[in-house]
């Protein structure tokens, strides 16, 4: 049988529809500009997120590099989580490329910074010290939401010192769809957000900075430095586009086949899960149950993240029955 993929959300497939709006996608070139359907993307998801302006990136890892550095020059810090993906996960760019110091700061279980910690690490105008310019929060994390009280307190901080504020909002749908919150009002509080399309969104590619028109301008030229400027990249764009119109309001699929999952893996020995809030699902094993439980889980036809802590994701490929198949695979191999 197919294997169920539950490593991330990143491994879906483009549906029917998708490919349909890909083949018929408008094209030009978008480092002269004028590829329509690119156009097209940057204006909606600006609109969408009430930002004048965005700009289409390949990866999302590319797209928070350049809002650190449109935000931060040289000699400038962030203050940052310590699990957090722009610090941890996206190979110290900011730092090797950017010469951006982050400021690690420890993150609380519901990924949130303690607003003393941000305050705390907000460094003085001396020449001793990196200028600190930017806050990056993250939302979702590891799965989590952020509250919208929470934002609105770590925001205003933030700008009442005179930093700005930036979201990697890789799941960004997903949050607002589990708190009920339109994302918009979330993504107010930001001076800039960086959304994933190919994760719960399910395209092939592509993310989105948004932001001022003068930041993202900044962006513009780091897009190119980076090599980030494609060509006829509608073809993507064209992916995202469908993905907004078709694919966001479906997350809560993901969100209770995940809630299904964490439901059926209760009561097993040496196993405790943490109800999930969205899409993520995360499994504590004693070191007894840890040892191998990935490759057998792949013997079995279940693909895993993870070493003491299971990580499993739901997404568009994921179906019920294969929720249900999972879920007694998992039970038999833990």
């Amino acid at each position: 049988m197919k294997p169920i993929d539950l490593r991330s959300d990143t491994v879906t497939r483009p549906t029917a529809g998708m490919w349909e709006a890909m083949r018929a996608a408008e094209l030009g070139d978008d480092v002269f500009g004028d590829d329509p359907t690119v156009n097209a993307l940057q204006r909606r998801i600006a609109a969408d997120l009430g930002f004048e302006a965005a700009l289409f990136m390949p990866t999302g890892t590319q797209s928070n590099l350049c809002a650190l550095m449109s935000h931060c020059q040289r000699g400038d810090e962030y203050l940052v989580g310590q699990m957090a993906h722009t610090y941890r996960m996206e190979g110290g760019g900011a730092a090797v490329l950017g010469s951006i110091q982050p400021q690690p700061l420890l993150n609380q279980a519901d990924g949130t910074l303690a607003l003393a910690d941000i305050e705390a690490a907000i460094k003085p105008d001396d020449a001793h010290f990196a200028r600190t310019k930017l806050l990056a929060l993250e939302n979702t994390w590891g799965g989590q939401v952020l509250p919208l009280d929470y934002i609105e307190a770590a925001t205003q901080l933030a700008h009442s010192r005179g930093l700005a504020a930036h979201l990697d909002g890789a799941r960004l749908f997903n949050a607002a769809l589990a708190s009920g919150v339109p994302a918009r009002e979330i993504t107010r509080h930001f001076d800039s957000v960086s959304v994933c399309f190919s994760k719960g969104l399910g395209t092939p590619a592509g993310s989105a900075l948004c932001g001022s028109r003068e930041l993202i301008a900044r962006a513009h030229r780091w897009r190119k430095m980076a090599g980030g400027a494609m060509r006829q990249s509608g073809v993507l764009a064209a992916a995202a586009l469908y993905a907004l119109d078709h694919h966001v309001a479906r997350l809560t699929q993901d969100h209770a086949h995940a809630r299904a999952l964490a439901a059926g893996l209760q009561g097993l020995a040496g196993v405790s899960v943490t109800p999930p809030q969205t899409n993520i699902v995360f499994i504590d094993l004693a070191p007894e149950k840890a040892h191998g439980a990935v490759e057998r889980l792949r013997e079995r036809g279940v693909l895993a993240t993870g070493l003491t802590k299971l990580r499993l994701v739901t997404h568009l490929d994921v179906s019920a029955s294969d929720i249900d198949r999972a879920t007694v695979i998992l039970r038999e191999s833990l």
